[in-house]
């Protein structure tokens, strides 16, 4: 894990970062230092290196769930709070894949408070998330997707993915948008899972549902979804005036 902050003394605007289900990444990275260039401070948040988890592209190990990441997430948010150079009222959350639908999860009022916290983050950005119901062995399923969102959520979708399918996210969205929660969201043309991930280009696999599953790096969409994101996080979090 890694605190990163820009010179100053702030208080500054602050971010928890969430990786893909296979951990922290040179994409991830990346946004963190985005993030500080855009006046951030950031905390990277490791899910699964310090519990001897590889990846949980495949489900959950070692008790490593979505769950455990909005704990994760939650607890970062908190210890950012703590810090004099943060400003404790703008504390955002931007995950992405995994990360994302952890974010999800972070929204929920219900689950906020039923992990054993008072509040949860300003803003939330989820980057290519799933939006599906879990069905865990022995447990009651349960939704990433809830209607009791009051805090603004932006949803950042490709319409080639087919790893987390945006088909599955927009019907979920606009009925919170029916209902009055404060979600966006943005669908981009012919772009895959995992969009940002320059490492990851032309990277194949079947997913953990069987589907066949191809990323393709693309520079201008990378490029767009950092414009939203921040113009997104500067309407959702406003500073002082």
């Amino acid at each position: 894990m890694a605190l990163i902050r820009p010179a100053g003394t702030g208080p500054f605007p602050a971010l928890v970062l969430m990786h893909q289900c296979s951990g922290l990444n040179a994409a991830v990275a990346a946004w963190a230092r985005r993030a500080v260039a855009h006046g951030y401070v950031v905390l990277l948040v490791d899910s699964l290196r310090p519990r001897n988890v590889e990846s949980v592209c495949f489900g959950p190990q070692s008790g490593v769930n979505f769950f455990r990441g909005a704990r994760d997430a939650l607890q970062a948010a908190r210890h950012l709070r703590r810090r004099d150079y943060v400003d404790r009222n703008r504390v955002g959350l931007v995950g992405f894949s995994w990360g994302a639908m952890v974010g999800l999860l972070a929204s929920s009022s219900h689950y906020i408070g039923a992990l054993g916290f008072e509040s949860g983050f300003a803003a939330v950005a989820s980057f290519y998330p799933g939006c599906f119901r879990m069905i865990p062995n022995g447990r009651p399923p349960y939704d990433l997707v809830n209607l009791d969102i009051t805090r603004p959520l932006l949803v950042l979708m490709g319409d080639a993915d087919t790893e987390t399918p945006a088909s599955e996210c927009l019907d979920r969205l606009e009925v919170l948008k029916r209902n009055g929660a404060p979600v966006d969201w943005h669908l981009y043309a012919g772009a895959t899972h995992c969009w940002d991930c320059q490492q990851l280009n032309g990277f194949k696999k079947t997913d953990v549902r069987g589907h066949r599953v191809e990323y393709k790096f693309r520079q201008d969409v990378t490029e767009d979804s950092e414009r939203r994101l921040f113009e997104f996080l500067s309407r959702a979090m406003p500073g002082r005036s």
